[in-house]
């Protein structure tokens, strides 16, 4: 199955390059978007669905920036693959489940992507290493632009926008920023930080979006709301604030340099022996003792790993790529193993 090409691939964020890469994962836009003689995918039947899925197939085809693009039909691969779609940031939790005529449309290096028959016929995303959130919204509004020359978006001058949720009607703009976290939950000011994020109106989530906790250390922080604001507002609120926080991080950091070294060389020096020598590690584990050891990295203490093979095993430890890699369906306990192995392996430069 074509879908196995990503695995040998680097997308452009793995690489871990970008303003502030140390703490900043992602910079990500997206914008849903809808034709206008359709019901919205939760009320159209199966033949709308499909039609809507041949249009914009055909209408990504004619685009220059997404030719070339890897094009998936989701009904035509198996839970596995869906999984391994979501993993990599992708397609969301609700797009995996999603019916007939839902699909995913893939550039090279991953920095576009459009998931067709979501909750809206079009969900648009730009996906950035770094702190690049005015870089992915130039992207955004290239690939947007040419989209709705061909499909001419469903628009009402006073409104916006028309999308399924009304939370998205306006710009229907979600930007979002994946950050690295690690000093300020090991100084305990996590919690006052995000707390203050959410008061500004802002939305904290876990790795993988909506609905799902924080895990390794890693906040992901976007907008809520879209209508009444232009695009450049709500990127700027959010610019504002992931600046914050980015200091917040950095001062955590120089206090535990200063403060408490033996402490956080302990706890990175800890991680790095499990990491090499474990032949058992659960998911879980592997996503928090590799947070320690990105810090590590990122902080100067460990001189032998790159940024970029951390970010690779973060996503090649997780359960449906284990078994994309092994080619074949693991057992939990099989994952287990395979994930220690393939970070034994990445960790002593044998991969």
């Amino acid at each position: 199955m074509k879908i196995h090409i990503l695995l040998s691939k680097t997308s452009e964020w793995i690489q871990g390059l970008g303003p502030d890469a140390e703490i900043v994962l992602t910079s990500r836009i997206r914008t849903a978007r809808n034709l206008p003689d359709y019901p919205f995918p939760g009320r159209a039947t199966v033949k709308q669905r499909e039609e809507i899925l041949r249009i914009v197939e055909k209408t990504l085809s004619g685009i220059d920036l997404m030719q070339g693009s890897l094009f998936i039909r989701l009904n035509e691969v198996d839970e596995a693959d869906r999984q391994f779609l979501v993993e990599r940031h992708l397609i969301s939790r609700e797009h995996a489940v999603a019916g007939a005529g839902a699909a995913i449309s893939i550039s090279d290096l991953e920095i576009y992507s459009v998931m067709i028959n979501e909750e809206d016929h079009l969900r648009i995303q730009v996906l950035k290493s770094g702190f690049q959130l005015d870089e992915a919204w130039d992207l955004m509004n290239g690939l947007d632009d040419r989209m709705d020359e061909k499909l001419g978006y469903a628009y009402h001058p006073d409104w916006g926008y028309l999308t399924a949720c009304p939370t998205n009607v306006g710009t229907g703009i979600r930007a979002s920023v994946m950050l690295h976290l690690p000093a300020l939950v090991m100084a305990k000011q996590i919690n006052q930080v995000l707390q203050a994020v959410i008061k500004l109106g802002l939305a904290v989530r876990g790795l993988y979006g909506e609905g799902t906790e924080a895990q390794g250390n890693l906040f992901q922080i976007s907008n809520q709301v879209t209508l009444g604001k232009t695009e450049t507002d709500i990127i700027d609120n959010l610019k504002k604030v992931i600046r914050q926080i980015i200091g917040h991080e950095k001062n955590a950091r120089e206090h535990l340099l200063k403060n408490n070294v033996k402490q956080l060389e302990d706890r990175i020096g800890r991680s790095y022996g499990l990491l090499k020598n474990a032949h058992i590690v659960s998911s879980k584990e592997a996503i928090e003792l590799l947070s320690a050891l990105r810090l590590g990295v990122d902080m100067g203490l460990i001189r032998d790993i790159e940024r970029q093979t951390i970010n690779e095993l973060m996503v090649l430890s997780q359960p449906a790529h284990l078994q994309k890699a092994s080619g074949h369906e693991l057992e939990p306990a099989g994952r287990d193993i395979a994930r220690a192995n393939l970070i034994r392996e990445r960790l002593s430069g044998n991969a």
